[in-house]
């Protein structure tokens, strides 16, 4: 019955176009702060890579008088945006690359001066760093050439599908956190952790087969690569039915502004730190997934130089949403205590009274 009346009452008493339009642009809120957020993020990080150069490290090949001039002009000439060093000889030079310590290193030739690079590292790095030493080469009067030592996969010979791989995972995860905590908040937090996992597992299996069989972006150790991408998107999974408890609707916004926002700008997947800002370039030593894109490069393409780093960097994201799950588990537990329980003889009683109602 007072539903029937509530009902009624909202039939016969509408809201004022006043009250909805009030409604909408609250509403709107959401979206008009996601496109700020979207836009400072993406234009902040990736307007003008070329004025944010610094500390791109590239070697000049031999230590040899002439060479080490070579060198200390570069770096006076660069400022801040070059880091050049030395080294003895080619054997040295190709190992600090696939070590991915540095981004190239020139080879001096009065014919024939060569630039060793690993596009798998970083294209748009590469590129920075052919820019900087086809000039040089042009005023010895010489021709460059630039000698890849990396080998990518046939499906990512432009070194940015990992990244797209990165979108995809980070969409389901963070949508998928929303849904579980909105549509499960009748559910124990542990019950939605739960779903979470399982999400967790059909997304990365979605990434690892769309990778994988379907456009060979990944060609082997494809078990890793799933392993990674599993600990990433049950990092956000849980991270999102965690701080919902705290956040209720502002969960989606905030997970937004973590794994979409942050997240794409600071993975290294267009940009490598060096051609970033300050900013962003300090969040790619740990954000989860610079994490992602930078573990699988390693795994795939460096015979997993660097690769420790960025697996704990991963284990600390999952752990910080395991955590959270756990907080909001005590803090639901404080709101919704559990009903006391019924004594024995009490509850013999009920039962013995509600046989004689039925009766």
């Amino acid at each position: 019955m007072r539903h029937q009346r509530t009902v009624r009452h909202a039939v016969d008493n509408p809201p004022s176009p006043r009250h909805t339009v009030r409604h909408v642009v609250l509403h709107l809120l959401t979206p008009l702060v996601m496109c700020l957020g979207m836009g400072l993020s993406y234009l902040g990080a990736f307007h003008a890579p070329q004025d944010h150069m610094h500390g791109m490290k590239v070697a000049v090949v031999g230590t040899s008088a002439r060479n080490q001039l070579l060198a200390q002009a570069l770096k006076s000439k660069a400022g801040d945006a070059l880091d050049v060093i030395t080294v003895p000889h080619q054997a040295v030079a190709r190992q600090q690359i696939m070590d991915r310590d540095l981004v190239g290193a020139y080879v001096p030739s009065a014919k024939h001066p060569e630039l060793l690079v690993a596009e798998a590292n970083s294209g748009t790095s590469v590129t920075a760093a052919e820019e900087v030493f086809t000039k040089v080469a042009a005023k010895q009067g010489a021709p460059l050439q630039v000698t890849d030592l990396s080998h990518m996969a046939d499906g990512d010979r432009t070194n940015e599908n990992l990244f797209f791989l990165l979108v995809a995972l980070s969409i389901g995860a963070v949508q998928g956190a929303a849904v579980i905590a909105a549509a499960g908040a009748a559910l124990s937090v542990w019950t939605r952790a739960s779903l979470g996992i399982v999400a967790a597992l059909a997304v990365s299996t979605i990434g690892a087969i769309l990778a994988g069989p379907c456009f060979n972006i990944v060609d082997h150790d494809q078990w890793g690569i799933w392993g990674m991408s599993l600990m990433y998107t049950a990092g956000i999974l849980t991270i999102g039915i965690g701080l919902h408890t705290f956040l209720k609707r502002l969960t989606l916004l905030v997970l937004m502004a973590l794994f979409i926002m942050l997240n794409f700008t600071t993975s290294g997947g267009i940009f490598e730190p060096e051609l970033q800002g300050g900013f962003f370039g300090a969040l790619h030593a740990f954000w989860d997934g610079a994490g992602f894109v930078e573990g699988a490069r390693s795994l795939l393409y460096f015979d997993s130089a660097k690769l420790g780093g960025r697996i704990l960097s991963l284990a600390l994201w999952l752990v910080a949403g395991l955590l959270l799950v756990v907080a909001a588990a005590v803090a639901e537990r404080r709101t919704n205590p559990a009903p006391a329980p019924v004594p024995l003889a009490e509850a013999d009683a009920e039962e013995e009274m509600g046989e004689a109602v039925a009766v």
